[in-house]
């Protein structure tokens, strides 16, 4: 939904964990380009991270709802 969006990193780990999980890393065009392709983690430290203004929250509704969806299309598209 945002116009800079340019592609999605997934991670599936269950290194320290019983179970799998799954991180799911939006990218954007505004990325400083020698990061963009790095994993997230190595970006510096900020409170982008932690800032209440960039908390998920009901403002992401749509949005998650919308992640949700779209793997069940493509199953139903096969």
């Amino acid at each position: 939904m945002d116009t800079a969006f340019r592609w999605v990193n997934l991670e599936i780990l269950g290194n320290t964990d019983a179970f799998l999980h799954a991180h799911v890393w939006p990218r954007f065009g505004w990325e400083p380009i020698d990061l963009v392709s790095k994993p997230v983690w190595l970006f510096p430290p900020h409170d982008s991270w932690t800032d209440e203004q960039f908390a998920l929250g009901p403002q992401h509704d749509a949005l998650r709802q919308a992640i949700g969806d779209e793997p069940d299309g493509l199953r139903s598209a096969n």
